[in-house]
């Protein structure tokens, strides 16, 4: 790990309607990590990564990535700067194809390696390949979740902000979405995880962040965390 992470967020505050749903929250991603962030529903998790993706305003705080201030980038300069997010729901273009979904994704790049990214992005997920030429709404709901990360990867992110990538999916799919997680990262993204599954979020992840009514109650170790009482009793069914 370098001195300077890759993402640092210092004292962040988001609200809604004048109701604080983010209250002072500070954390960081240091580069080739797997961050998660756990919490109940409403603590705040996915409005953190709405602000950092610029599609949220913050009240105040500062987030810097690789030392540059994100907060003076609209969001479409921050996936220039290497930040996707993919979000709750997916939220891919149901009328066009998997492969205009994916170029899409790539539009604003002018280097020469977009072909074989795409490549990249069927070897991960070779069903996307099968179904390339299909409509994004005829897809499965685990197809699209693939297509979803497939398409952030075709902006060559370096920080991946993924929010519930096992909604809704079979235990079968979820397993193999945290499969393909693990292998971007190693890969050498580093990804900042939203996920209701906190056993399989907090296996997968370096470290981890428990957030309550918007802060941040416990912080640590990944693989010390899922043994901590408090985290036992509320998210991993122990007492």
């Amino acid at each position: 790990m370098t001195d300077q992470p890759l993402l640092e967020v210092s004292d962040l505050w988001v609200s809604y309607d004048r109701i604080n749903a983010v209250r002072g929250v500070s954390f960081a991603v240091e580069a080739g990590e797997i961050v998660t962030l756990i919490g109940a529903n409403g603590a705040g998790k996915s409005t953190i990564l709405r602000a950092l993706s610029g599609l949220l305003p913050v009240a105040r705080g500062r987030i810097f990535l690789s030392g540059e201030d994100l907060l003076q980038l609209p969001a479409h300069l921050r996936v220039l700067r290497g930040v996707a997010h993919v979000p709750e729901g997916r939220g891919i273009f149901g009328n066009l194809t998997v492969l205009e979904n994916l170029r899409l994704a790539a539009y604003v790049r002018r280097d020469g390696q977009v072909q074989g990214d795409l490549e990249e992005v069927f070897q991960l997920f070779p069903r996307l390949k099968e179904r390339r030429h299909q409509w994004g709404n005829t897809l499965s709901g685990g197809e699209q979740q693939m297509l979803a990360v497939g398409r952030a990867l075709m902006s060559r992110a370096n920080l991946l902000l993924l929010d519930e990538p096992s909604m809704g999916l079979s235990p079968l799919l979820v397993r193999e979405i945290f499969r393909v997680i693990r292998r971007i990262n190693r890969q050498g993204a580093a990804i900042l995880l939203v996920e209701q599954n906190a056993n399989l979020a907090l296996e997968v992840a370096h470290r981890a962040y428990i957030l309550e009514t918007g802060e941040i109650a416990l912080s640590g170790a990944a693989a010390e965390l899922r043994h901590h009482p408090q985290v036992l009793e509320a998210y991993l069914g122990g007492s």
